[in-house]
């Protein structure tokens, strides 16, 4: 025995001595290289077009990021944007770039006009890094610039120029045209989901009145700024008409909505900062101090914020993010001689909200109605909360409804993909649980599953939906109880069978996220699972072959998710073929199971748009008009030909 503990003493012993290297292991690699090693520290995640946030999208941002800097520097007021699956072209109208500097601002790392601030003074670009990361992760990527009746175009592949056709004489008009199609071998079987680049765009609009910028062909454009991001985004209506502040270098548009939680979009020279930052919290907190001075009374901010809706956009000088994508401010100052970013908002806030409250008594008067609304309604809760957190906290250490994950969303320290890549199956029961529970990844994927039908929640007081033990236990898995910025998982999988019940569970679940958490789906959290409705296989062989089986098909055995599916592996099948219907997922053995929650997962992301009306939906699905339901249910009833399903 003590042998074997001197071996296994030894043995951790040389696998912490330090490993001896040489000056042959130090290698500088060149910016195309490190970009394309490490592509990750440049554009953030890959992915393959399936998120809004994957680096296909990051590429097409960061080109249209220099067309639209040249618009705020006040040149050129159109911007084409041409995209297909894979390819992306974008020409703007600007001053174009020097042609004798293109090979340089293209494909020299820390090379661009924006480190002068006369030139660039509030850009969203400043480190010279954007377009060369498109550059060298792009298998074609060609730039033109077109500039005083000359231009000039050279191709690259994977950074690497290919061609240069040096400077020449053109009757094209001044601006910089940039097309590139993102490497395969990077973001695997990618292509652009046109309704992700619709916001883009859009955002692009709202941020830059006066910009036209077409897209395929179609134009979009804005005449009222913020005021016209909030009308698109907001899924309710306003409590009262929106109230819109300008000044330089900010702009802000407030309302409140019946809907539970805060809502915020926020940007910074253009750029949508999906993470916030100093502007949204000096925002946030300047916003409540000067409502709470207004009605001169000791509100809770948490009261005055409950049901707001807004969006800030400033202008900075020199910006500092908390990473290349951009997506979080660090600055604290407006600029090197500037105030800091919290004076700046809070002045102007103070001034500008706090004046049109005292001119428009009506929505003084509003507002106010809400805040004490607001206030009834935690006092009531404050009772039941500490219970109901009682509960969840002997839930967290003994209730094992919860299969739990390795990797959180919320963690702070962690691989970025897996984090991403976490994700939570809720179920309809034990069984169900079970086939995913036996071949999910430990890393990523947890499983909660349901005792039962969940209740239905739809226009019960947030009191009553708070004391439901289901929803307690939900809400502490997901880590949703104070805010759903501690959220614990990228994706909530609504995972329900494909029958009647598991339809009613799936509604009912999302009728409670659509009123109690609607952040949580606009914000691209909540998926279902697509399970196969049939298995299609010979029936005089069950042989199967390994992977492409996990992947949906092989010569013998087909899983299909639609009626279409179904006849079209028949036809190949012929008079061998063996349907099964799955009516349940517990029937799926987790073998079967492990194609459909592995890489070829199918999700169908659950989205929450302004022309959904999602009010009049949940009154006619989940409301009390029984018969009016019954009756549409007969009208469009489909009967389902089982004769050659097993």
């Amino acid at each position: 025995m003590s042998d074997t503990s001197d071996i296994t003493l030894q043995e951790e012993e040389n696998e912490n001595k330090p490993v001896n290297y040489s000056g042959d292991d130090i290698k500088t690699l060149d910016w195309k290289e490190h970009i394309r090693l490490r592509p990750g520290m440049y554009i953030g995640k890959l992915g393959d077009g399936s998120q809004n946030d994957d680096g296909i999208y990051v590429l097409l941002k960061e080109v249209l990021d220099n067309a639209i800097d040249e618009y705020m520097m006040g040149f050129g007021k159109q911007v084409d944007v041409t995209v297909t699956d894979a390819t992306v072209s974008v020409r703007d109208y600007g001053r174009g770039i020097p042609l004798d500097k293109l090979i340089d601002v293209s494909s020299k790392m820390n090379t661009g006009a924006k480190y002068d601030s006369k030139a660039f003074k509030k850009s969203v670009g400043l480190n010279g890094v954007g377009i060369k990361a498109v550059n060298a992760l792009s298998t074609d990527f060609i730039i033109t610039s077109a500039r005083d009746g000359q231009a000039r175009t050279i191709e690259y592949s994977c950074g690497n120029v290919i061609n240069d056709s040096g400077i020449v004489a053109s009757d094209e008009p001044s601006g910089t045209l940039v097309r590139f199609t993102p490497d395969n071998s990077i973001f695997r079987d990618y292509h652009y989901h046109e309704e992700y680049i619709v916001q883009l765009v859009k955002n692009y609009t709202f941020l830059n009145t006066g910009l036209s910028i077409y897209l395929n062909g179609k134009r979009y454009y804005s005449r009222n700024g913020l005021l016209d991001l909030l009308r698109e985004n907001l899924t309710t209506e306003p409590l009262y008409p929106i109230i819109h502040l300008k000044g330089d270098d900010i702009e802000a548009v407030i309302t409140h909505t019946k809907q539970f939680g805060e809502e915020y979009y926020s940007f910074v020279n253009g750029q949508h900062t999906t993470q916030g930052g100093t502007h949204l919290t000096a925002f946030r907190e300047s916003v409540s101090r000067t409502i709470k001075e207004y009605f001169g009374k000791n509100f809770e901010y948490s009261d005055i914020r409950g049901g707001m809706v807004a969006a800030i956009s400033i202008k900075v000088e020199e910006p500092v993010f908390e990473s290349q994508t951009k997506t979080k401010l660090g600055s604290r100052d407006m600029g090197p001689n500037g105030p800091t970013v919290a004076k700046f908002i809070g002045d102007f806030i103070k001034k500008e909200l706090d004046n049109y409250l005292h001119i428009d008594l009506t929505t003084a008067d509003i507002l106010l109605k809400k805040i004490q609304e607001n206030e009834r309604e935690r006092k009531a809760m404050a009772g039941v909360t500490k219970a109901v957190r009682e509960k969840a906290k002997k839930f967290a250490i003994h209730n094992k409804k919860l299969l739990d994950c390795r990797t959180h969303l919320c963690d702070v320290k962690g691989d970025e993909d897996k984090k991403l890549a976490s994700s939570i199956f809720i179920t309809e029961g034990d069984s169900a649980a079970g086939s995913i529970t036996k071949i999910r990844d430990v890393d990523t994927q947890a499983v909660f599953s349901l005792r039962g039908k969940p209740l239905n929640t739809y226009g019960m007081p947030l009191v009553d939906v708070y004391k439901n033990d289901e929803f307690a236990l939900l809400r502490a898995a997901l880590n949703i109880e104070e805010s759903i910025d501690d959220l614990r998982y990228n994706k909530v999988i609504i995972a329900t069978d494909a029958d009647v019940d598991g339809m009613h569970i799936r509604l009912l679940l999302l009728t409670y996220f659509l009123q109690f958490f609607p952040d949580l789906i606009k914000k691209g959290h909540v998926y279902v699972l697509q399970t196969p409705l049939f298995r299609v296989r010979n029936g005089k062989t069950t042989r199967r072959i390994g992977k492409k089986a996990a992947k949906g098909a092989t010569d013998e055995t087909y899983y299909c998710y639609n009626d279409e599916e179904r006849i079209e592996a028949i036809n190949k099948l012929g008079a061998n073929a063996e349907i099964t219907r799955f009516k349940g997922l517990g029937e799926i053995s987790p073998e079967e199971f492990r194609g459909f929650i592995g890489p070829d997962i199918r999700l169908d992301r659950v989205t929450l748009r302004k022309e959904d009306a999602v009010a009049e939906l949940l009154e006619f699905y989940m409301g009390k008009n029984t018969v009016e339901r019954q009756n549409f249910i007969i009208d469009n009833l489909v009967i389902e030909d089982d004769s050659q399903i097993s």
